[in-house]
């Protein structure tokens, strides 16, 4: 039997969207913010619509734990800071996500990168991963597309082999490699000195790889420095994960859940959909 489609879900990133994406003011029956829950539950709903997946994953970053990239490069994402509003409701995320019937990624040193990276590797049949994080073009394939949110999260572009040819003039295995020379001004990774897209496209275009770059002689002071960078560009597929199996969503358990924490609006839209099934 032939598997169906994966969704695999940037819990952070996509969280993040729907906490800047909806009024600050919504809280939940006890008076916290509940808007990136009601936010994230919406965008779920949005996806499952989009694609009727057979199994969806979400992945989630331990942010109290730092993870081999943060101990390697200390620079590694530094100067960050999330108001207490959002980070709240990324503790409580997961649970509305199982509520849903689906699967959670997330464990102490991994990124929910990791985790969509992981997914990919061991899911049979086509993954669609959703996520505003362009590392993840890395994950691309024959098998594999990224679905990225535009404009909030009301629009979504899909990401093929062609897309990430089209964006950064390499092939998506290429991705880590072209992060590591150009480097990534969001993840404070510094790249090599002079080295923008374009050049970091030529460089892989004549030399295949980072590696194929070092060992023509390229970069001979900050060769170490680049393979550092590389290694926490690439994604670890080796994050982790439930068993994969299909999840059909609960939307009646969704609901219950939606009321239990006062957000009686998103509960009765999960209703109407548990009694059309």
């Amino acid at each position: 039997m032939t598997a169906g489609t994966l969704l695999a879900v940037d819990g952070d990133s996509l969280a993040h969207r729907a906490y800047h994406g909806l009024p600050k003011h919504l809280k939940d029956g006890a008076g916290r913010p509940a808007n990136a829950l009601i936010g994230f539950a919406n965008f779920l709903q949005r996806l499952w619509d989009a694609e009727r997946p057979e199994a969806v994953l979400v992945g989630w970053d331990t942010l109290e734990t730092p993870t081999y990239r943060h101990v390697a490069l200390p620079a590694y994402q530094s100067g960050r800071e999330f108001e207490d509003s959002i980070l709240e409701q990324l503790d409580r995320l997961p649970e509305l996500v199982v509520s849903f019937g689906f699967l959670v990624g997330k464990a102490e040193g991994y990124e929910a990168d990791d985790f969509l990276a992981a997914a990919a590797a061991n899911w049979p049949g086509p993954v669609v991963v959703a996520t505003s994080d362009r590392d993840a073009f890395q994950l691309v394939s024959d098998r594999v597309s990224i679905l990225q949110p535009v404009k909030g999260v009301s629009e979504l572009a899909r990401v093929g082999p062609a897309e990430v040819r089209e964006r950064y003039g390499v092939e998506p295995e290429q991705v880590p490699d072209f992060i590591a020379l150009r480097g990534d001004a969001s993840d404070r990774i510094p790249g090599a000195p002079g080295v923008g897209p374009k050049k970091a496209a030529d460089i892989l275009r004549q030399h295949g790889s980072l590696e194929g770059a070092l060992a023509d002689g390229r970069f001979p002071a900050i060769a170490d420095d680049l393979r550092l960078y590389l290694r926490i560009a690439r994604m670890d597929a080796g994050a982790p994960l439930p068993e994969l199996v299909a999840t059909p969503p609960d939307w009646a358990q969704a609901a219950r859940y939606a009321d239990s924490i006062g957000l009686g609006a998103l509960a009765g839209r999960l209703d109407e959909r548990a009694s059309t099934v």
